[in-house]
């Protein structure tokens, strides 16, 4: 079925879409008119990406290694996602967790978002405004994913003509479109404007018992942490971080690991993905096979990485309390995902962006400060005298210069908070990190710094609406 990038009615009930389908303009005569702003807030329920990119990231990071297993079990086009994602072949396939799939569901989101403004613009706006802040966060938000996936990273440099993604800021009015992908620059323009108008709305009061599913302030901040960390505005970083974590201390909100790895396996799962655990910021559900086969995919967590980042001498010069779960590797895991309910920002992503931005700022006794609280609860038999880390310890554990292995000790704690759910892909494109994937048949690739195929393609389609496909 041909994927357009946006025509996207609303119908009756119909807010749950699957991809950015063409329907026909004119609505039906029994649909449901829309008239409160309580009915906007339950449409924009669905202005939020309900496909994962956990599959896709996380197979093309240097996460994942060939298992040499089968997938026994495992949906066979999910099964090929990840082989072609981890060989950097352009994945053609539309089906659940496919990047065309992710690109749909995004361009779906920003959709409704779109459709929401249209009511949140009207006459009786001010009843609105907290409508419309949420609306104008997930625009903003479903764009950012888009260009950071589909476009180059963003470098000040060279961003005004790096080709982006389209902004959709209108509902369509015709069936047939023709869009301009713009550039980066412009693309991030318009996700900060929308960001911050959209902060500057948003009423936590307004999601009743499911905040942690909704744009609250504490999940648009840490939004923007992510967001002005890609920009490189360091001290936006630590701005929004520190709104984050309010009066509290972050080691109070992030996962006590140490305890959490003494409850049982189900305990663990139940727990990661629980919107009454602090650590978790913004949960999202998802049409995704990924939480049930996760563990199993031929390219991932295997034997190398395993040891490497978990069984060998670490920074912190302790044991990480994370463990890896599973008796061989094509069945190593994180009891992390049991549901399609995706965690899509957490405290630990907060605290760690807020440490490599005070690097960059030269405020080091800040990071470290910030690096020490993550250590504080992911050690095993913990003690700061110890464990905690200082410049020279981390200069000497890196080999690198003091600022370096600061922002290095940052983004490894990351990885190793976030195993298995992608995230580390996107560290990879902000930093322009090498990687190296091997396999049977003497199969070898490296992405190396400024490698094309770090830019996810275009569904196919997109060239009969006007924009030009990335290079390969």
């Amino acid at each position: 079925m041909k994927k357009s990038l946006i025509n996207i009615c609303l119908i009756v009930g119909i807010v749950a879409m699957a991809g950015c389908k063409k329907y026909l303009e004119k609505l039906p005569d029994n649909r449901t008119v829309i008239t409160t702003p309580q009915q906007v807030a339950q449409l924009l329920t669905t202005a939020y990406p309900h496909a994962s990119y956990m599959l896709f990231c996380e197979a093309m990071s240097d996460n994942a290694e060939d298992k040499g297993n089968s997938g026994v079990g495992i949906d066979p086009q999910t099964f090929l996602i990840n082989i072609q994602s981890y060989k950097y072949q352009d994945v053609q396939n539309i089906t659940q967790d496919s990047p065309i799939a992710y690109w749909d569901s995004c361009y779906a989101a920003i959709a409704v978002a779109n459709q929401a403004l249209l009511y949140c613009n009207g006459p009786d706006s001010a009843n609105y405004k907290a409508q419309k802040g949420e609306a104008l966060v997930c625009r903003a938000y479903a764009h950012f994913m888009l260009v950071t996936l589909f476009a180059k990273a963003y470098n000040p440099a060279t961003a005004a003509n790096d080709p982006g993604i389209p902004y959709i800021t209108q509902v369509s009015k015709s069936v047939f479109n023709t869009y301009n992908r713009g550039t980066v620059a412009e693309v991030y323009q318009h996700i900060e404007a929308d960001l911050n108008a959209g902060l500057a709305l948003i009423k936590d009061e307004l999601y009743g018992t499911t905040p942690k599913f909704h744009f609250t302030l504490q999940a648009t901040h840490a939004f923007a942490t992510r967001f002005y960390l890609f920009k490189k505005d360091y001290q936006q970083v630590v701005n929004h971080a520190t709104a984050v974590f309010g009066s509290s201390n972050p080691a109070s909100l992030i996962r006590d690991q140490v305890a959490t790895y003494k409850l049982s396996y189900n305990q663990m799962l139940f727990q990661y993905t629980s919107s009454t655990n602090n650590a978790n910021i913004l949960l999202q559900e998802a049409d995704s096979e990924y939480p049930s086969n996760y563990p199993s995919y031929r390219y991932g967590l295997g034997s190398v990485i395993n040891s490497a980042l978990f069984l060998s001498t670490n920074v912190t010069r302790g044991q990480y309390a994370i463990s890896t779960y599973g008796a061989s590797p094509q069945y190593f895991n994180f009891p992390k995902l049991n549901t399609r309910v995706l965690p899509l920002f957490g405290m630990e992503e907060v605290l760690l962006n807020r440490a490599e931005a005070y690097v960059n700022l030269k405020n080091n006794t800040a990071a470290i400060t910030d690096l020490n609280s993550w250590i504080s609860k992911n050690v095993t038999s913990y003690s700061a005298s110890r464990n905690n880390i200082t410049a020279d310890v981390a200069s000497t554990f890196y080999g690198l210069p003091q600022d370096q292995a600061l922002i290095q000790a940052a983004i490894d704690f990351k990885r190793i908070t976030y195993m298995q759910e992608g995230l580390r892909w996107f560290d990879i494109l902000r930093l322009d990190i090498p990687v190296t994937h091997t396999g049977e048949g003497n199969f070898s690739t490296t992405l190396v710094p400024g490698d094309k195929r770090r830019l996810l393609q275009l569904p196919a389609e997109a060239v009969n609406e006007g924009m030009a496909l990335n290079p390969r």
